[in-house]
């Protein structure tokens, strides 16, 4: 058996699982992009020295700020320690919130080119000269059903949607019907947090307070004398905005209420992502660990 939790950020995914792990000599196969990166630790909400020693964790820290990492790499490492634990007679348990992730752990991804620097420097220059929606128009025109799924002012997105058509000929969105990939084996036991979105904004609020008490600021200033202030990883929630108050664009308070409003509109679209996912639970409250293990044992 595999047993996932999933939901948005600060939704208590991390202390459930742990509760979990407790009770099913369980081990924490990480599920989220930004927790791979060394080094990126409070900001990513990362397990600390202390919940670490509780039980294994695995997929923590696998590349530096500056290295490129991605889904069918997370999913390929996924499948290996998932593999190992069940050969140990202990039980996997996937704690996260990238859905793309947890995705291509479960059914695969699409056989997609890699990217090409030279369409996307093309595409980042015709956006600046001529908007961004610009590109999503002509986005619909090729490929309505990807266009409908992406926000016109998302330049990264529509982006790729432009580069895969231009390198193959094939919308995105019929790559993606033509998926490939094997299937997780085994049993899956899906549990996704689904908080009301006013909740999970304060329990949002308070994790951001809580980061910044526990030394998010001086994290960011360190990994940017490290020389990774200009990487993709480093523009992560959170990171970009108090990189913004290191370069004297934004106060402490704004780059911290801005952290706050951008992870809470993260939060919403990871919502809408799990409301699409398959799940054996869909919890609105803290469910209780002892009633899922019970559920569990029962084979539900």
């Amino acid at each position: 058996m595999v047993i996932a939790i999933l939901g948005p950020t600060a939704s208590g995914k991390s202390e459930l699982g742990l509760a979990l792990a407790e009770r099913l000599a369980g081990e924490i196969v990480c599920c989220d992009s930004m927790q791979v990166y060394r080094g990126m630790d409070i900001g990513t909400g990362k397990a600390t020295k202390s919940e670490q020693a509780r039980c294994p964790h695995h997929l923590l820290d696998l590349v530096d700020p500056g290295e490129p990492f991605h889904a069918a790499a997370w999913a390929g490492r996924a499948r290996a320690v998932i593999d190992d634990i069940h050969g140990r007679g202990r039980t996997p348990i996937i704690v996260g919130g990238t859905g793309l992730y947890f995705r291509a752990l479960r059914v695969g991804l699409f056989d997609a080119p890699p990217p090409d620097a030279a369409i996307r420097a093309r595409h980042q220059a015709e956006a600046a000269a001529l908007g961004v929606p610009a590109l999503h128009r002509r986005l619909q025109e090729i490929d309505p059903e990807a266009a409908a799924k992406i926000l016109p002012g998302d330049l990264v997105r529509t982006s790729r949607a432009l580069e895969v058509y231009e390198q193959t000929g094939i919308p995105i969105s019929e790559l993606r019907r033509r998926q490939v990939g094997q299937p997780l084996p085994g049993r899956l036991f899906v549990v996704v947090l689904d908080y009301p979105l006013a909740e999970l904004r304060l329990l949002i609020h308070r994790r951001v307070e809580r980061m910044m008490a526990a030394g998010f600021l001086a994290e960011v200033e360190s990994l940017r004398l490290a020389g990774f202030g200009h990487t993709r990883a480093l523009a992560a929630l959170g990171y970009k905005q108090l990189g913004q108050h290191l370069d004297c664009q934004l106060t402490l308070a704004e780059a911290v209420a801005q952290t706050k409003s951008a992870t809470s509109a993260y939060a919403r679209r990871q919502r809408t992502w799990f409301r699409r996912e398959q799940a054996d639970v869909r919890a609105s409250s803290p469910p209780d660990p002892d009633a899922l293990v019970r559920d569990l044992s029962n084979g539900r």
